[in-house]
């Protein structure tokens, strides 16, 4: 172990990131110094193998489980996990073809606090990062292609509102994929690009061999620390005003639209469900509902649910117990997935997942992979997605005017290299 102070924070970080990119696997986890509750990511970069979790395990939790052995891991779990917890099938287009979960013991650890650093290395990485030269390839992406268009999606949505008018359902996240083939790519500086645009308290870069997840998520799935568990559910979205005037009279809108704040209590109560199962009885709290957290493109509506783990609980049956997160499935949680499969025309795969790290002593933190980009750079194919909760008071215009908010960092920063 070593600690080291630099003078230079951007410089070394790209010259990190590019060093890093030069291994198999790596990860990058970043909070972009935004104040949240109970902390965004913690700032890490994992680089290089010790070993590969490649399960053949029908139940991949628990083999994870076995394979953490007091290690640090950094990866993702795909939403297509759920086929392990559930008699549940995904069959729909995959644009990227993601493995369904990816983790990784690292060979070199950096924990960055402010301007300085600590090294878990057997290796000199301060040499092999300063001899690093950051490439200048530019990332060129065919300009996204919707998986469906805007009369399908305003369809698609009556249809749902028929299931929940007929007792199916009370909420259900429908998201909708846009694709593109991949010319250039310096996944590097597109990370980049992407954090600039929108800077975000759970940012990560991930490299899994041929796949990459570039992502601005705002949104903690959650958080285990000791004991204590905490979940931070997104529901409700407005973008951001042109004026402060009209940015504190969309804010000052969703604070009070009832129909955001019925979704958000439906998921508050399905977290609160999902915690109940790993959690003392009791020990389950909302610390904080309905709060506004204003990021650079939207302002979000979070709550926070805390509770305090069973003893008899392990950490890897806390995230089984609650994947995948109700924010991106709905109430009840089987069925919607059962109308997701049906209704959307391509597969999540890692999106709406979870990205993250998992301690030693097996504490863990993981986002939800949305605001996310995903490569493929085999078979040079992007894909990323953006969902809204439908319930019965949807108006499918403005679900879909949501879906492009949420997509609007990600659109932009392909047209930017277009």
């Amino acid at each position: 172990m070593k600690n080291t102070f630099i003078n230079n924070k951007p410089l070394f970080l790209e010259k990190a990131l590019h060093w890093a990119n030069g291994f198999s696997h790596c990860a990058y986890f970043q909070s972009n110094g935004i104040s949240y509750p109970y902390q965004g990511f913690n700032e890490i970069l994992a680089v290089g193998v010790k070993r590969i979790f490649s399960p053949n395990e029908k139940d991949r939790f628990e083999a994870l489980s076995a394979f953490h052995q007091n290690k640090w891991l950094f990866g993702y779990l795909g939403y297509d996990l759920k086929n392990d917890t559930e008699k549940l099938s995904s069959n729909n287009a995959d644009h990227v073809l993601f493995p369904e979960i990816s983790f990784f013991e690292p060979q070199h650890l950096l924990f960055f606090k402010g301007n300085e650093i600590e090294i878990w290395s057997e290796e000199d990485v301060l040499e092999q990062i300063d001899k690093t030269e950051s490439h200048l390839t530019q990332s060129k992406l065919s300009q996204p292609q919707a998986s469906i268009n805007k009369a399908e999606y305003i369809g698609i949505i009556e249809k749902l509102r028929q299931h929940i008018e007929d007792g199916d359902c009370y909420e259900i996240n429908f998201c909708q994929e846009f694709h593109g083939e991949i010319e250039n790519v310096n996944p590097i500086q597109l990370y980049s690009d992407l954090n600039k645009l929108s800077p975000s308290p759970f940012s990560c870069f991930q490299k899994h061999h041929e796949h990459y997840i570039l992502s601005a998520s705002p949104e903690r799935f959650m958080k285990k620390e000791g004991n204590k568990i905490v979940s931070q559910p997104i529901k409700g979205t407005r973008p951001r005003g042109k004026s402060t005037a009209e940015d504190e009279a969309l804010r000052k809108e969703l604070c009070s639209d009832e129909k955001e704040l019925a979704e958000n209590m439906m998921i508050v109560d399905l977290v609160r469900n999902d915690l109940a199962r790993s959690s003392k009885i009791g020990s389950v709290k909302v610390e904080e509902i309905f709060g506004i957290y204003s990021f650079q493109q939207v302002h979000q509506m979070i709550s926070t649910i805390v509770s305090e783990k069973h003893e008899d609980v392990s950490a890897f049956e806390v995230i089984k117990n609650a994947f995948p997160m109700g924010s991106m499935t709905g109430a009840p949680k089987i069925k919607v997935m059962e109308l997701i499969e049906q209704y959307e025309n391509t597969k999540r795969g890692a999106f709406s997942g979870a990205a993250g790290y998992i301690s030693p002593n097996g504490d863990f933190d993981f986002n939800v992979l949305i605001r996310s980009l995903f490569l493929n750079c085999s078979s040079k194919t992007y894909s990323f997605q953006a969902g809204s909760a439908i319930t019965y008071d949807s108006i499918p215009e403005k679900e879909y005017e949501e879906c492009m908010v949420k997509a609007k960092a990600i659109i932009s920063l392909i047209q930017q290299g277009a």
